[in-house]
């Protein structure tokens, strides 16, 4: 199967040789963001889409590569899920880490039983062709992979557990407040034990093909495009899951919209907002994990840019984005699920492994880009400033270039 899904990968590149030329666009084409999706322990075994904010197709066929790493870490936690619907009721009218829900056997007090621990510095590698197919419309093909790793120096200097740790014991935070040093520093354990019994396992230097994602965005020529600078493009979108854990397909749509306004002095600042809604696993290929009972990923995302352009034809771009995805698993199981921390001393958050599992994730996210007409550059944080830990901080660069007029 990995044969045959490399090969329509390659097909894709073969494409490049119908694609039309495009209207003449500015060096600039909205708001330049490189995919800055979090290396989410559930997500990445997962087709998300990657907000775009762009005003048209691109001018030219282009190439995009990117490397991105993200310090994930949630202690051991063991969660059950009471079944019978009178000790739910009775659960639920107590706060969650007062629930005294004891399990005995299948038979007297029947529930479903997970666990997990994560602890792993996850390198995610993307290659992808944008290849525009006329003035409304273009195509995406990327490619998306992953490394597991330990998170060592000089591999991982702002994300590894050293540097984070060391920002928490003399910035903020305080000394090892959620117990990287208590477990150990620079270690890989990721383990999941889902409800039906399978077992997600990954070691140091695990290797693997996340999936291949082709998607169509689509520019409508409105008449606000010239009166109020505003864009509007909606997109479609197919993924197809390849590793062992989760062969599965993903289909998906987004809207996005985009305020542009020039401002003196070779500024130019940007707006935009947009939504998207994925239906994960909608074909499974075999048996896969349970990676969240919720069956849709909902995310919100905001952007705001302003960038300055130099009497040599560049520019420098800063951004701020925020983003917010809606929760891994259902909402009602948190009102009477039953979490148990073995190392509940450690200073707190033993409970997010699962924890956060019921919550929406979010995030903040600073880009700066460097753009001329020949190459795109593109570096980012990410921070998780709710305690996600998933990640808890990311680093990522991107480059793009164009290959065929």
């Amino acid at each position: 199967m990995l044969k045959n899904l490399l090969f329509i990968f390659t097909c894709g590149f073969c494409l490049i040789l119908t694609a039309q030329q495009q209207d003449t666009l500015s060096i600039k084409n909205g708001i330049e963001k490189p995919s800055i999706l979090a290396t989410h322990h559930f997500g990445i075994f997962s087709s998300r889409i990657n907000t775009n904010f762009k005003l048209a197709p691109e001018k030219n066929t282009t190439l995009s590569f990117s490397s991105v790493s993200g310090n994930n870490f949630h202690p051991y936690v063991e969660t059950y899920i009471p079944k019978d619907p009178e000790v739910r009721e009775e659960q639920s009218k107590l706060i969650w880490y007062q629930r005294n829900f004891q399990f005995k056997d299948q038979e007297t007090t029947p529930a479903d039983y997970m666990n997990i621990v994560i602890d792993a510095v996850i390198k995610e590698f993307r290659i992808g062709i944008n290849i525009p197919i006329d003035a409304k419309n273009e195509i995406d093909l990327t490619l998306r992979s992953f490394l597991i790793t330990k998170g060592k120096y000089p591999f991982s200097l702002f994300t590894g557990d050293e540097s984070i740790e060391w920002f928490h014991s003399n910035v903020a935070g305080g000394e090892d407040p959620y117990g990287r040093r208590y477990y150990g520093l620079n270690q890989v354990n990721f383990k999941y034990l889902d409800r039906n019994g399978n077992t997600l396992e990954l070691n140091n230097n695990d290797f693997f093909l996340g999936g291949i994602e082709l998607n169509h965005n689509y520019y409508p020529s409105l008449a606000i495009n010239h009166t109020k600078n505003i864009y509007i493009n909606f997109g479609s979108h197919l993924g197809i899951n390849t590793s062992k854990h989760n062969a599965s397909l993903d289909l998906g749509v987004s809207a996005n919209a985009i305020k542009k306004i020039e401002l003196k002095n070779n500024f130019e600042f940007n707006a935009g907002i947009g939504m998207n809604v994925l239906r994960k696993n909608l074909i499974n290929f075999k048996e896969v994990i349970d990676l969240g009972s919720n069956p849709y990923l909902a995310t919100l995302e905001a952007d705001f840019e302003i960038a300055k352009f130099t009497k040599q034809k560049n520019y420098h771009a800063f951004s701020v984005n925020y983003q917010i995805q809606s929760r891994y698993n259902k909402r009602k199981e948190a009102d009477y699920y039953r979490l148990i921390g073995k190392w509940q001393e450690i200073n707190g958050g033993w409970q997010h492994g699962f924890y956060n599992l019921y919550t929406a994730l979010s995030n903040w996210t600073f880009i700066y880009t460097y753009g001329r007409p020949n190459l795109t550059l593109s570096l980012y944080v990410k921070e998780d400033f709710r305690v996600n830990n998933a990640p808890d901080f990311q680093t990522g660069i991107s480059l793009k270039v164009p290959i065929l007029k």
